[in-house]
């Protein structure tokens, strides 16, 4: 089976830049000025203020768009749609003027209703007072499902994506509620999965849950060719739960400071100190590696994992965590060469595009 990945770093980084930007940027301005048109003054807030912070979500994800060949583009509208759905949600749940977990659970049925194609829309803002989005959700969802639908080799990952989007939607709704009710609530959820994941702590379990990179690696390997179960069932182990906590962790490190003057929940601040932390961290760094050995074009999954060490430590935001910069220093020195490149090449992408 052939997935023409590239080979090198830089070739990666080539069709990074100069094919997957260009049209993520391109499917993210469409739904923009689909969310410009929102009627409703609070859903039209959070939904362009999604699109503006988190456009890297989008430009991260689209970088599995390259496994999937010549319908790369496909993968990439994919990708963009369900990227902003979870975004745009998070953001009504983050900024809430409710803190109802049954409306956080049916907004988040839009997540799994994108990902099962024989499913019908529904109204996902039925229990809260914002009402009107002029269809944006609904039109977010039924692009995933165009795309999903009669696609071959569907049914080869539809239960692995059932279970990561059935775990991410089942994060958001625990880690939304009230204050008093979310470490219940999380520390709850894990007891149920602690036997199958005993490596794991409730607050890196949560992390695992909250990533959407097994999804998009799976339908863009849909996408590029035949997949049988057996890859797909390579592919979600491969994920879950090093990868996935690997990325979230990393995207909350660098986060610290603005969820403290939020007050939003941040899983790295449940470990004893800094130097737990530390080889926590190393430790997922290194059981990625592990893991991603077994996948088809390792190369490439290789290159995700030291990308995701070396993008998360090229951002600014690096500098304002305590400890920051002996953290960056000892995790691209764990990652290995290869991270080291993504770093420098994140920290110039910002110097140059003036972020």
């Amino acid at each position: 089976m052939s997935y023409h990945v590239p080979r090198s770093s830089i070739s990666l980084m080539g069709d990074v830049y100069f094919k997957v930007f260009p049209q993520v940027n391109m499917e993210l301005s469409y739904w923009k000025r689909r969310a410009e048109r929102i009627p409703d003054p609070e859903l039209r807030t959070q939904a362009l203020a999604s699109i503006s912070s988190k456009r890297f979500h989008c430009q991260g994800g689209g970088v599995y768009a390259i496994l999937a060949g010549k319908r790369s583009k496909e993968a990439i509208q994919f990708i963009v749609a369900y990227q902003t759905i979870s975004d745009y949600l998070d953001n009504l749940c983050d900024r809430s003027t409710s803190l109802d977990p049954a409306d956080f659970g049916l907004l988040h049925q839009s997540m799994i209703d994108a990902l099962t194609p024989s499913n019908t829309i529904k109204n996902y803002y039925e229990l809260r007072i914002e009402q009107d989005d002029g269809g944006y959700l609904n039109d977010l969802v039924k692009t995933c499902q165009k795309i999903l639908k009669n696609a071959e080799g569907f049914d080869a990952i539809q239960v692995f994506l059932g279970e990561l989007c059935g775990l991410y939607s089942d994060l958001q709704v625990h880690k939304h509620v009230t204050h008093e009710e979310r470490i219940p609530r999380l520390t709850n959820w894990f007891a149920q999965h602690k036997d199958t994941y005993p490596q794991l702590r409730w607050y890196e379990f949560s992390a695992a849950a909250g990533s959407t990179l097994g999804i998009f690696c799976l339908v863009s390997y849909m996408l590029g060719g035949q997949l049988n179960e057996k890859i797909a069932n390579e592919v979600y182990l491969g994920y879950f739960p090093f990868m996935q906590s690997l990325h979230i962790l990393l995207d909350y490190y660098i986060d610290q400071q603005e969820d403290q003057m939020e007050s939003d929940l941040n899983f790295c601040t449940y470990y004893a100190d800094d130097a737990e932390l530390k080889g926590r961290l190393q430790y997922f760094i290194e059981e990625t590696r592990n893991h991603v050995k077994h996948l088809p074009n390792p190369q490439f999954h290789e290159m995700v994992r030291c990308g995701l060490v070396g993008l998360y430590l090229g951002d600014r935001k690096v500098n304002e965590v305590e400890g920051g910069m002996r953290m960056r220093k000892v995790l691209l020195r764990a990652s290995g060469a290869k991270a080291h490149f993504f770093h420098w090449n994140t920290r110039l992408y910002y110097k140059m595009s003036g972020k």
